[in-house]
C-alpha cells in the first residue's frame, strides 16, 4: 500500500465513479480500477461495492478512507515542513565550543539570529579536544577548534585570527615596560589555566628552550576566573587576546609585548567533510563568510584543504 494507491481510492470514493475520478488524477479508467483492484488485493478486502453505479464504500472502505485521508494530510505536512525548512523558517543550528572559542562565536551568532530568527541556536560546551569527535558522532553539526584537526573526515576553515597575550594588572611593575624579555619572566609567577592544550605545551617549551624557569603557581578552571585574579595586581598570565580584548580596552589589563612569546592562533569551523550540512548550518556558513568580508581582520574565512 503506498500513497499513489492511497490518492486514486480517495479520489474514487469522493467523486463516486471510477470515470470521473480518471478524469481528475489525469489517468485512463482503466488504470483507476486496476490501481484499485491491486490495493484490495494487498488488503484482502473490498473496498468499493461493484454493484452500484455510484460507487459506494464499504464498510472496509469506511475505514481505509479516514486513514487514507491523514495519511495524505501528513505528507501535505511534512511538505510544508520542508518547505519552512528550506525558507528557514523552522529548524536548529548545533555547534560546539570552549569557554575561549564561544567568545568567536558570539557577535556571528547575534548576526545569523537577525537573519533567521526562527531558527533555534544550541551552543554545547565541549573541551577542544572533543569536539572534532562531537561533530563525527552527529552530537553537533558544527564546531570551533584553535588548532586543526587531524581526522580526515572533518573539514576544517579558518575563521578567524588571534594571538596569545602577556597580560598583568594596572598597578603591576611590567605594565609600563615596552617590551619583556622570556627571560624576565622566568622571575614572575603565573595563572595558568589548568585544562591541557596544545598551546599550553608549546609555551612550556618555549621556556624549557630558552633555559627559563615557568612558575606556574597558580592554576584556575576557567578564563574569566584568570581575568579576575589578574585583574587583582596578581601575578602574570598568558591568555588568547580575545578572551580579554574588553578589559584592554577598558584599561583593566595592560598587555605586555614578549617576542619570544608571539604565538597566533588560527580558530577554525570544523564539519563532517562526507556528510550534506542541513540548511541552517549552510546558512550560518554563509552569515560567517559574510561577516568576515565586512569585518576584515581578525576575521577570515579561508577553507583548508585536506
Amino acid at each position: 500500500m503506498d500513497l499513489f494507491q492511497l490518492e486514486t481510492f480517495l479520489a474514487v470514493a469522493e467523486e463516486r465513479s471510477f470515470s470521473r475520478a480518471a478524469a481528475r488524477l489525469h489517468r485512463t479508467q482503466p488504470a483507476v480500477s486496476q490501481v484499485i483492484a491491486k490495493l484490495e488485493a494487498e488488503l484482502g478486502e473490498t473496498l468499493l461495492e461493484r454493484t452500484s453505479r455510484d460507487g459506494i464504500l464499504t464498510d472496509a472502505g469506511e475505514v481505509l478512507r479516514d486513514y487514507a485521508q491523514k495519511m495524505l494530510n501528513l505528507r501535505s505536512d511534512a511538505s510544508a515542513a520542508l518547505v519552512d525548512l528550506r525558507s528557514l523558517h523552522t529548524g536548529k543550528l548545533n555547534l560546539a565550543a570552549n569557554e575561549y572559542t564561544c567568545l568567536y562565536l558570539l557577535p556571528l551568532l547575534d548576526a545569523f539570529r537577525r537573519e533567521h530568527p526562527r531558527v533555534k541556536i544550541a551552543v554545547q560546551r565541549s573541551l577542544a579536544s572533543r569536539i572534532a569527535d562531537d561533530v563525527l558522532s552527529h552530537s553537533v553539526e558544527m564546531g570551533v577548534v584553535s588548532f586543526r584537526p587531524d581526522d580526515p573526515q572533518v573539514k576544517s576553515t579558518v575563521v578567524f585570527r588571534d594571538e596569545l597575550v602577556c597580560v598583568v594588572a594596572p598597578q603591576h611593575a611590567l605594565a609600563g615596560v615596552a617590551k619583556v624579555s622570556i627571560q624576565r619572566l622566568g622571575r614572575e609567577t603565573f595563572i595558568a589555566h589548568n585544562v591541557p592544550s596544545p598551546l599550553r605545551q608549546k609555551v612550556i617549551q618555549t621556556f624549557t628552550r630558552h633555559k627559563t624557569p615557568l612558575e606556574m603557581g597558580i592554576e584556575l578552571p576557567s578564563l574569566e576566573a584568570i581575568r579576575r585574579f589578574v585583574q587583582r595586581g596578581n601575578c602574570v598570565a598568558l591568555a588568547p587576546r580575545l578572551t580579554v580584548e574588553t578589559e584592554l580596552a577598558n584599561g583593566l589589563l595592560v598587555a605586555v609585548p614578549v617576542p619570544e612569546l608571539h604565538f597566533e592562533r588560527k580558530l577554525r569551523l570544523v564539519y563532517r567533510k562526507q556528510a550534506a550540512l542541513t540548511h541552517a548550518a549552510r546558512a550560518f556558513l554563509k552569515v560567517v563568510e559574510d561577516h568576515a568580508a565586512r569585518e576584515g581582520d581578525p576575521f577570515c574565512f579561508i577553507a583548508e584543504r585536506g
